[in-house]
């Protein structure tokens, strides 16, 4: 079996196939030195507080330990499966019977006049934090675009380094859909509370100057001139391997429940996974979290077992020295319930529909969010006004 790519998908994979048992040749091929978490990128690897080596996946010898053979420093760049190989950049065949694709995604470049100019930045790689982190020095000017969860996390870093930040999207506010209106708006209001200037517009050009980089942003706001600018507006999946290889992709690599594509040789995990349920296609899930399950899901396939019971939905953020987890979908509540306080060091918001938890999202509070995937999973039917009170413990909620 051959894995192509070394993010968290990739990584759960091979650990899922040995952990169940499978004791074939098993070969991960990683562009990188070796495979690394992306998550600190926007965070503590940026700021410099951590190395490469310390945001490693796994450690090097776990790789021999577990009898994984990482081709590293290099792509696959095509399919063969008449000759049951993936073919590498060199020209090498890699034997394989099956393959899981894990490429994951590139950094959305909206369309943007003077986008591709040396000063605008993305974040996908770890080369990109290093050549953002150049630009992050004490009283640079930055703008961020786009405040979703790496735009705000990479604004907050950018502001503890000093930078004076600008950050501009225009949706207001930034991640309603994910964690409900009153509580995005409160976490979109602390970087205002942290010095960020927040422009509720989108950027409709770039230009260089000789003092930088002037954005223009619509509804009339600006230009104004930056040291540099990021782009946090998204991703692109990977598909370019699957799609010359002939296998189905919709704006993503087409899957059914198991993680197999169009071709039954080739399965696909994580960010360019789309899954196709009951005869539809599902939006993609770009978080950690799911590209384990995704690499859970194929390993059972693979290994012809049952696949894992799904879960809700779950991700985490941390930004101006606050850590958020939200699970479920907010989007389907019919009403939201606050326990305890937005003045309150740690607090939560449940959303409700029907009489059962649909979704949670929490500051400050991961035991809230473990007892509302649990009342999500299970489908506990739950008293509003009991949710609401802090003194009630959520484990008594799901007796």
């Amino acid at each position: 079996m051959v894995v192509v790519g070394g993010g968290i998908a990739g990584v759960s994979t091979v650990a899922a196939l040995r952990a169940g048992g499978f004791d074939g040749d098993l070969t991960l091929v990683d562009a990188g030195e070796f495979p690394y978490d992306r998550p600190p990128l926007s965070k503590d690897y940026l700021a410099g507080s951590r190395d490469l080596k310390q945001i490693a996946l796994r450690p090097p010898q776990w790789y021999d330990q577990q009898d994984v053979r990482l081709v590293n420093l290099t792509a696959a760049t095509a399919l063969r499966p008449a000759q049951r190989a993936v073919e590498l950049a060199d020209g090498t065949l890699l034997p394989a019977d099956r393959v899981v694709l894990a490429t994951g995604g590139g950094a959305a470049r909206p369309p943007i006049p003077g986008s591709d100019g040396e000063r605008v930045h993305v974040l996908r790689t770890a080369e990109d934090a290093d050549r953002l982190r150049t630009a992050l020095t004490p009283g640079a000017r930055i703008l961020v675009v786009g405040a979703g969860l790496i735009g705000a996390e990479v604004a907050s870093t950018a502001v503890d380094l000093g930078c004076q930040v600008v950050l501009a999207d225009p949706a207001h506010p930034p991640l309603a859909a994910a964690v409900g209106t009153d509580l995005a708006a409160w976490l979109h209001d602390q970087h205002a509370a942290r010095g960020i200037a927040v422009v509720p517009a989108g950027v409709e050009s770039f230009e260089p100057t000789a003092a930088g980089i002037a954005a223009r942003f619509s509804g009339g706001h600006g230009p104004r001139v930056f040291d540099a600018a990021v782009l946090g507006v998204g991703m692109v999946p990977q598909t370019a391997l699957a799609a010359a290889a002939g296998l189905e992709t919709d704006r993503g690599i087409v899957v059914d429940t198991g993680q197999v594509t169009s071709n039954p040789a080739v399965l696909a995990v994580g960010d360019s996974a789309r899954t196709r349920r009951d005869g539809l296609l599902l939006p993609r899930t770009e978080h950690w979290e799911a590209a384990r399950q995704d690499a859970a899901r194929a390993a059972a396939a693979l290994l012809g077992r049952p696949a894992p019971p799904a879960t809700a939905p779950w991700f985490w953020t941390d930004r101006h020295g606050r850590h958020v987890e939200a699970v479920g979908r907010m989007a389907e509540a019919e009403r939201v319930v606050v326990r305890g306080s937005f003045d309150d060091p740690a607090f939560s918001v449940f959303g409700l529909r029907a009489g059962l938890v649909v979704a949670a999202a929490a500051v400050d509070d991961p035991t809230a969010v473990r007892a509302a995937r649990r009342m999500i999973d299970r489908r506990v039917r739950i008293d509003p006004a009991r949710l609401s009170d802090p003194s009630v413990n959520l484990r008594a909620l799901l007796r």
